[in-house]
């Protein structure tokens, strides 16, 4: 066995030795450039001189263990802090299975794997994953995947442009819709000249009187979300599903698989379009991957953007997946295309669909469960603190709530991060505590330090 060395002399790399990373031999370069007519490798790229780089980078060369070294260094200065911090990144425990199973050769590669003929397993996986969000949430077609909740709402937003008979061209939001979420939309909106407008909430619920007087034939659609940025349980959603029917627009239900396990099905409750942040399953908490859910009523089944897998038939009679009704400018021309999304988050949604089925219809219905009781215990915790109340929102909640403090909510924010909390600062006297099993355990710990700090 080759001994390992970390001194200078094994990390040096002589350019005209093959890299080690790369599995092209001198031999083969120079076979592909006979073959092609070229002189050099560099004849193959129309690079612009104005953006040629030809000097060096100036990095260290490092061994491997230097590197870890560095790095393990660099993350031992993080501060040890218990987060209660929620707002679309959820931290649910992931089953070790999901990680034996995504991380199998087959399912890696750096490149979405959809070609039929190769790919039988990652697309049955992926099928699998939209029959669960179709499961969930009662609408007929899910597609496999887009990058996040926000990219599916800005697809959702062109989609019920592009599928109402009469001309409309505004979008209304609730007012606590998460601003990273609303900016994408408007990205989208932008793009397909359509305008953003919010309408108000009353006790964390939508105010309907107000969302009718702001509803009218120019309305394309109305998005609500259950729960809300705000975690609580949306109560009106059929009559907001009324509403939007009687104006022609289109509903969009913003929502999340676990969710989803306990509340009605989006479909019994009159949502034409679903989507969500299905990485709540599969992922850590990752402030910032995400992955989008996109479901729709069958009527709608040519406008999803994206890629939908179906099941078909070889010649000989066996089953087998491939990518369908694909309506992007790649496959089709660019006129008739509905979305210029060219991917998706395959190996991600492989991940939800593992956890999924791990946890089985009743784990997850019990997931769900502990996420409305641990909200509900955890409030009640911190609403007996002298000088905080909670829940603000006198609803039911799923994970997160909201808490006023009569110390200004930046002060609390800080001092609670000093005795190892942390928690979102909402308004002048609001914080937002959100609960999950991973944090549960340090309830008693975090009202702790809130009666210190409020004290």
């Amino acid at each position: 066995m080759q001994r390992i060395q970390h001194d200078e002399t094994d990390l040096s790399h002589d350019p005209d030795e093959p890299s080690p990373f790369a599995p092209q031999t001198p031999e083969d370069v120079e076979a592909m450039l006979s073959a092609t007519g070229a002189d050099s490798v560099e004849e193959l790229f129309d690079v612009p001189e104005a953006v040629t780089f030809r000097g060096d980078f100036d990095i260290e060369a490092k061994s491997e263990y230097e590197v870890r070294s560095e790095i393990e260094g660099l993350l031992g200065r993080n501060a040890d802090r218990t987060e209660f911090l929620g707002r679309g990144h959820y931290d649910h425990y992931v089953p070790s299975v999901v990680d034996y199973l995504s991380l199998r050769s087959e399912f890696l590669t750096s490149y979405t794997q959809y070609q039929p003929e190769t790919s039988q397993g990652f697309l049955q996986a992926l099928f699998e994953f939209q029959s669960m969000i179709v499961e969930l949430t009662g609408l007929d077609v899910a597609n496999c995947s887009m990058y996040d909740a926000a990219t599916a709402l800005g697809e959702a937003a062109t989609l019920a442009a592009r599928v109402r008979e009469t001309s409309g061209s505004r979008v209304l939001v609730p007012e606590t819709i998460r601003s990273e979420r609303r900016s994408v939309l408007e990205n989208h909106a932008d793009g397909a000249e359509l305008t953003v407008e919010t309408y108000p909430l009353d006790a964390g619920n939508t105010d309907l009187e107000a969302l009718s007087g702001l509803i009218d034939e120019d309305v394309v659609m109305v998005y609500a979300e259950s729960p809300t940025a705000r975690g609580a349980i949306e109560e009106k959603l059929s009559a907001i599903a009324t509403l939007s029917d009687d104006h022609e627009a289109a509903f969009c239900l913003g929502s999340d698989p676990v969710a989803l396990a306990v509340l009605k099905e989006p479909a019994a409750v009159g949502a034409d379009i679903v989507i969500g942040d299905a990485s709540v399953l599969g992922l850590s908490a990752s402030y910032g991957m995400g992955l989008g859910l996109f479901a729709v009523k069958e009527a709608y089944l040519r406008q999803v953007p994206g890629r939908l897998v179906g099941t078909s038939e070889t010649a000989d009679g066996r089953r087998a997946y491939t990518l369908t009704l694909q309506t992007r400018e790649q496959h089709i021309r660019k006129e008739r295309a509905t979305s210029n999304i060219c991917t998706n988050q395959a190996w991600v949604a492989l991940r939800t669909a593992i956890h999924i089925a791990s946890l089985g219809a009743t784990g997850l219905a019990a997931l769900a469960e502990e996420s409305l009781t641990q909200a509900a215990e955890a409030a009640a915790r911190l609403d007996d603190v002298d000088g905080a109340s909670a829940p603000v929102d006198d609803r039911h909640h799923f994970r997160e709530f909201v808490a006023r403090t009569e110390r200004p909510a930046t002060e609390v924010v800080d001092e609670l991060a000093d005795r190892g909390f942390l928690v979102h600062e909402l308004g002048e006297f609001e914080i937002q505590v959100c609960v999950t099993e991973t944090n549960s355990d340090a309830v008693d710990d975090l009202v702790a330090a809130v009666r210190e700090v409020l004290v």
